[in-house]
């Protein structure tokens, strides 16, 4: 089987569908983690695209904040308003789905969660030392996260207390040979890793290969749409430029 491997969409239905037509029959389910909405134009037609899809998704905190579980006074004031305004706009059916979501999901070899497994909705993994102390709050040999909006390996150093960190070879498979392991898809709808492009991921269970991918997407038509919105300029022009 092999596994559509998503994060960090953002209500950025433009990035989905790209990425939905550029793996077209090459993934029998989907592992989405969190953040659905948030930041982005298209809230309920993102939650109901990937509801049309076989798949499981995790919350993430940009979902809670529009379920106001989060309290949004701690967000910087852009991203407050984005998510005033997607708790405004988001259908009673789909605050409905995205109250339901876990936090956390084993299955398998692997752990899901959106943040970190020590702290599922929140926390960071932006380096190997928090990689590393991360490594000791789940027991399957791999973990995939989300939330930094970065592609990344991190790689438990055996014995030694430590992480390694290893950037992602896009569309080159990277074997897991059992090593305990990190990794972030990168983000669909947001990158922040100066590089536009939404990212994803195949993992083919099977055969135990994780493979990234990048692929350009039509900004600027998701751009008008912020704007129709008025949704902050900040939000608009980050998106060409990856950060």
């Amino acid at each position: 089987m092999r596994i559509l491997v998503i994060s960090d969409i953002h209500a950025n239905l433009t990035a989905f569908e790209t990425v939905l037509k550029d793996c077209r029959g090459e993934w029998d389910f989907v592992w989405c983690l969190g953040d659905v909405v948030g930041y982005g134009p298209d809230p309920n037609e993102c939650v109901e695209r990937l509801q049309e899809l076989p798949m499981l998704c995790l919350a993430g905190n940009h979902d809670w904040a529009a379920l106001e579980r989060l309290d949004v006074r701690t967000f910087n004031p852009d991203a407050r308003r984005a998510a005033e305004w997607t708790r405004d706009t988001l259908t009673p059916e789909n605050t409905r789905f995205l109250e339901d979501l876990p936090v956390t999901f084993v299955i398998g070899e692997y752990t899901l969660v959106h943040a970190s497994p020590r702290e599922p909705i929140w926390e960071y993994i932006l380096e190997p030392a928090i990689a590393a102390i991360n490594f000791l709050h789940f027991d399957t040999p791999y973990c995939l996260v989300g939330h930094t909006h970065q592609p990344v390996i991190y790689s438990e150093v055996n014995g030694s207390g430590e992480a390694r960190t290893d950037a992602p070879r896009y569309f080159n498979w990277h074997a897991l040979n059992g090593n305990r392991q990190i990794i972030n898809p990168g983000s669909i709808g947001q990158p922040r890793d100066q590089n536009p492009d939404a990212a994803y991921a195949i993992l083919d269970l099977e055969r135990g290969l994780f493979e990234h991918r990048r692929i350009p997407y039509d900004i600027r038509d998701v751009q008008g749409r912020m704007r129709e919105y008025r949704l902050p300029e900040r939000l608009v022009t980050r998106l060409e430029h990856g950060v």
